[in-house]
């Protein structure tokens, strides 16, 4: 049975006002375990279920026939963690991002420190739906190690990969819990809340998206890290869908719905916390409303994903036409095809993508420049790299369609 812990906050801080370092009495919320517990879906529920997992699965299906898998998974996958990112406030729009990217590579040091925490996000995702998903459980250490991912070389990675021991809280005046909107579990609960949700995350009784959503709901209850918590719950939501095999090669980018619906967002999420048995009918409305939510945003950003895609396929064949003809295996061809995974690149970089040497990796870029497809910039310390820019534009506006709140999906 879930439970509320009446807790005494006693306050240690020095050189805040009298009202922050006043005491307060506080309820932290301690959620039901999940394994081998059972869920019943409402009707209307279990169909919205039923067709986002076929919009995933059709998004995943649509990507081998549009546009190389490998190159359009990698450009959602970072879609998905600049929104994940985004609902934590860090924001950067994804022509920065992209630069900043190539940058690292090159070996400059980090000065966009914004930058460099979305970057952390996408290492993370990227092992976490990689590795993670892949293994044959999901485990404790293996979400310390997609928080480390995140957090390492930020201003708090003394924190990455570790379980927290002090509580926390969401809301409020950050100094107290005595306001806050949201009181975890005290740290001693975290542990043991935490491989109940690696045992549940790792079965396979219930559909790809509900096992997603509850998977995701508790690891934000549980909030186990000192920060952080957003991003790797999200990251969660991906080793799911991968691991259950519906979304085996693309990833659909559901942060961006949630970030774009945050308000139902963040009540979906509340709807989950309820007090008393877990056969209510109050916890079994408030599962039931927040799967439904995310059942939602899973299918609208299935659908937005593909339409992203038959954008890039559009691009390519505009470019081939614009190219003219060229040999099915030269650079410049192999290159066309990656473009969509990293549409800003050096000469260096795009030859160990396309496995062709330094001279035809530059002869294939000179004849890209040449017909507008790709144009010179400079990223970090005057290095020389070349931009895709109809990708970019596109990766842009995907991005921001959801930010500016132009699409509504509830």
């Amino acid at each position: 049975m879930s439970k509320v812990l009446k807790r005494r906050w006693r306050a240690s801080f020095e050189g805040f006002s009298r009202r922050d370092r006043t005491g307060c009495d506080y309820e932290a919320y301690v959620p039901d375990p999940l394994a081998r517990r059972a869920f019943q879906l409402d009707g209307e529920v279990a169909a919205d279920v039923a067709d986002a997992e076929a919009a995933i699965a059709g998004l995943n299906a649509s990507t081998v026939a549009l546009v190389d898998t490998e190159a359009v998974a990698r450009l959602l996958l970072r879609a998905e963690s600049v929104a994940s990112s985004f609902i934590e406030g860090l924001v950067i729009g994804g022509r920065r991002l992209l630069r900043a990217e190539v940058a690292r590579a090159l070996g400059d040091a980090a000065s966009d420190v914004t930058a460099a925490e979305v970057l952390g996000n996408i290492d993370a995702m990227t092992w976490a739906v990689d590795h993670l998903a892949r293994a044959s459980t999901v485990t404790v250490d293996g979400l310390l190690e997609v928080h480390r991912r995140l957090l390492v070389g930020s201003e708090i990675a003394e924190h990455a990969g570790r379980i927290r021991t002090v509580q926390n809280w969401i809301g409020g005046r950050g100094f107290n819990p005595c306001d806050a909107a949201f009181v975890p579990p005290p740290p001693e609960y975290v542990e043991e809340l935490l491989r109940d949700l690696c045992e549940f995350a790792s079965d396979d009784a219930l559909p790809a998206v509900v096992q997603a959503a509850i998977a995701h709901a508790q690891f934000e209850t549980i909030h186990p890290f000192v920060d952080g918590n957003g991003r790797a719950g999200r990251a969660l939501i991906h080793v799911i869908l991968r691991r259950r095999g519906i979304a085996p090669k693309v990833v659909p980018p559901v942060s961006l719905v949630l970030a774009a619906q945050s308000n139902a967002y963040i009540g979906g999420l509340r709807a989950t916390s309820y007090r008393g048995r877990p056969d209510s009918r109050v916890a079994h409305e408030g599962l039931n409303h927040w799967i439904g939510v995310f059942a939602a945003a899973c299918r609208a950003a299935a659908a937005e994903a593909t339409a992203f895609e038959e954008r890039v396929s559009a691009i390519q064949q505009e470019w081939r036409t614009v190219l003219g003809r060229v040999r099915a295996d030269s650079a410049a061809a192999l290159l066309l095809d990656a473009l969509p995974g990293t549409p800003i690149v050096t000469v260096s970089g795009a030859s160990s993508v396309i496995e062709r040497s330094f001279q035809a990796t530059n002869e294939a870029i000179t004849r890209l420049e040449g017909a507008g497809i790709v144009r010179q910039i400079t990223v970090g310390r005057r290095n020389r790299a070349f931009e895709a820019n109809a990708i970019v534009d596109a990766f842009v506006g995907l991005e921001q369609r959801f930010q500016s709140g132009g699409a509504k999906f509830f």
